[in-house]
């Protein structure tokens, strides 16, 4: 080709331009520090030293890692949208971001050739299968576009996998609750996060409905997974949405009974909002110990079903600027339900009341009650101060 300007690569006309295709054939190599190194290496000394002024560069490659290829590049030189170099098209398997390039609504699927267009539901089946059939770490890089770290997150992948136990080998609970952060500040995902204390007094979380949506998305979503669980309580932040969280989930109960989803006899779980008094760190990581200890399960229903749950525990940095959701929920679950020193000191509840007051109220806590109780499996319905 030397000395022509204009050739066909393909079928596609092609004129002094770059187009890279996988430049790392694997995770391994994209993992491997000296891989990375020299394929940047041979794009900085070889690749981009040989183009005319104004020649188009293609980069096209699975996600495997931060700073892979595109990574650095991005890295280096920046996206178009905030002002850089590059224009960044990213399709993932399922839309996951308002600003999707088809214009898709999240949570819609990317089309595939050999299914129907107008079936979403066949689409949507066929792109489950593949996350049933990989690891929540293969499916954002392979699937979504969205490769994640692992280095200094509170637990690694391992520590997630021997937590798991199957429901079958699950106690009978004792007492069972749902945790709400609702979404804001510019985030889109809420956390609703649901679970049980054993008679072990282990915590064991069963279900994650999180989401993307507005306060009537998450309400109806806590108060829908607490009539599931026969939840006793729905333990919901207040630090940002105060009475506002309250009045949602009350809102929620009543619209589902009058639709008929709820009988109209059954009572409303204690509503207990509390407000963090530590950062995320110091919230999260004695409840990361607890998963650690194994005083904290996961109960997954089907493979995969807990995997976003897990894949926020895995990957979210200390330093990260983003507030996982989930992560949140499941803490303020956990300290809900577990008996873990030092809770005072990071949540109180919205009265500011300590724990201990509100138990000293509250008196002993009773056993289960029996068949067909509608006070739920903790047996109560008490409010906190103030709360109606």
């Amino acid at each position: 080709m030397d000395g022509n300007r204009n050739f066909f690569a393909g079928q596609v006309l092609v004129h002094n331009c770059l187009i890279v295709d996988d430049p790392h054939k694997g995770r391994a190599e994209a993992e491997s520090h000296r891989i990375r190194e020299g394929v940047h290496e041979w794009w900085s000394s070889t690749a981009v030293t040989r183009l005319q002024p104004g020649s188009p560069i293609c980069v096209m490659q699975t996600r495997w890692h931060e700073l892979d290829l595109s990574g650095r590049l991005l890295a280096d030189e920046g996206d178009v949208a905030e002002g850089g170099r590059w224009l960044v098209i990213r399709l993932p398997a399922v839309a996951d971001s308002p600003d999707d390039p088809l214009n898709r609504q999240i949570g819609d699927p990317l089309p595939h050739p050999l299914i129907d267009p107008d079936v979403r539901d066949t689409q949507l089946a066929h792109w489950h299968d593949k996350r049933r059939s990989v690891t929540v770490r293969d499916w954002h890089a392979l699937y979504m576009a969205d490769p994640q770290a692992v280095e200094g997150a509170l637990l690694s992948w391992d520590d997630l996998r021997a937590g798991r136990i199957a429901r079958a080998q699950m106690p009978p609970p004792v007492k069972s609750a749902v945790a709400v952060d609702p979404n804001g500040g510019g985030r889109d995902t809420y956390g609703v996060i649901g679970g049980v204390l054993g008679p072990d007094q282990r915590l064991y979380i069963t279900d994650d409905r999180s989401g993307s949506g507005g306060s009537k998305d998450w309400s109806e979503a806590a108060v829908r997974l607490a009539v599931t669980l026969d939840a006793d309580r729905i333990i919901f932040e207040v630090n940002y949405g105060g009475d506002m969280v309250e009045r949602s989930i009350r809102t929620a109960w009543t619209d589902l009974q009058r639709a008929g989803d709820i009988p109209a006899d059954r009572l409303v779980p204690r509503l207990e909002g509390v407000r963090a008094k530590k950062n995320k760190v110091l919230r999260a990581e004695p409840i990361a110990q607890a998963f650690l200890s194994g005083q904290i399960r996961t109960v997954p229903d089907a493979p995969g079903a807990l995997g976003d749950l897990e894949h926020e525990w895995a990957t979210w940095q200390p330093t990260d600027p983003d507030s996982p959701g989930r992560i949140d929920a499941s803490v303020y679950l956990a300290w809900g339900l577990l008996p873990l020193p030092g809770a005072e000191n990071v949540i109180g509840t919205a009265a500011n009341v300590s724990r201990s007051q509100v138990q000293q109220q509250r008196g002993p806590v009773p056993g289960p009650p029996g068949p067909g109780s509608p006070f739920g499996r903790g047996g109560r319905r008490f409010g906190l101060p103030g709360s109606r």
